[in-house]
């Protein structure tokens, strides 16, 4: 049984060799035949009726295909819409970053310009260098009012090194560190500062107001000492032999905004309003002794 059916397999290529060269030589011959007949002819007749019974089918799967293709268009125009919108949110975050960058540039270096003019100009202490520095970090603290600034023992900075703008005193230095220092604003709990009234040289001590925030009173001022709404006070400072006030006279501090006293008060009732902007601090200048001036201290 298995011997008689093998010779059989053999003849099956070449049965569909026989096939295909038969289709080939048929397609051959129709195409000549259709290429030389007329357009009359029996096979472009086959043609047109072939072409009409399928159009109906062509247009049905056009109709079908249509929503497909629009839907398959929509979807790929919603993503390069919303990929060209990210690029376009991400460039604009890129030019409002720089924008804001720019501006505070220019804000620093016109502050820096306006420190460096005071330190040149007159109303600078003489006995005094400026060193100019920007803040870098303030305490997150609402009592203690400090800040941080990018100069520090490498800049000759010492402890109880007076700090000013070119608006009027801002504090002190309470702590030293190699390339930073720490300040205590004005407005701080802790300090306080010998004051005259620039007008009428009436002498009290300046310290943070009860109200808090920047608000400032000039304390201890007797009742008999005038003082008016209007007012500049500076700081009193004084020097004799080696020692010396911590704050040079002269540096304005704020002005008078009210006054007030009560029959049973020691003192008069000062509010002062400050030159200076402690929320808006970019840089400042810490008031440096001069070594000159520290030696001809020593001497007396």
């Amino acid at each position: 049984m298995a011997s008689a059916a093998t010779p059989s397999k053999p003849r099956r290529p070449v049965v569909r060799r026989a096939v295909v060269v038969g289709l080939v030589i048929a397609s051959l011959a129709l195409l000549s035949v259709y290429f030389r007949e007329s357009s009359s002819g029996p096979l472009h007749d086959v043609q047109s009726t072939g072409a009409s019974v399928i159009h109906p089918f062509q247009v049905a799967a056009e109709r079908i295909a249509q929503p497909v293709e629009d839907a398959y268009g929509w979807a790929g125009d919603m993503l390069d819409a919303k990929s060209e919108n990210e690029k376009l949110r991400k460039e604009n975050e890129r030019l409002r970053q720089q924008a804001i960058q720019n501006q505070t540039a220019v804000r620093q270096n016109a502050e820096l310009r306006r420190l460096l003019r005071f330190r040149e100009g007159p109303a600078f202490p003489r006995d005094y260098s400026g060193v100019a520095a920007r803040i870098i970090g303030r305490t997150p603290g609402q009592f203690e009012q400090q800040v941080l600034i990018g100069a520090g023992s490498n800049a000759r900075v010492h402890v109880n090194d007076p700090v000013v703008t070119a608006s009027g005193l801002v504090g002190r230095v309470t702590k030293v560190s190699r390339r930073s220092a720490r300040v205590t604003l004005l407005t701080d709990e802790t300090s306080a500062v010998s004051a005259l009234d620039l007008r009428t040289n009436a002498a009290g001590i300046v310290r943070h107001g009860i109200a808090g925030g920047d608000a400032l009173v000039l304390d201890r001022v007797a009742k008999e000492d005038v003082a008016r709404a209007g007012d500049v006070v500076i700081t009193a400072g004084w020097r004799s032999g080696r020692l010396a006030s911590i704050y040079p006279r002269g540096i304005p501090i704020g002005i008078v905004t009210s006054v007030g006293q009560l029959d049973t008060d020691i003192y008069k009732r000062i509010e002062v309003d400050p030159f200076v902007d402690f929320s808006s601090l970019d840089s400042v200048l810490v008031l440096v002794e001069k070594p000159e001036t520290a030696k001809a201290a020593r001497r007396r």
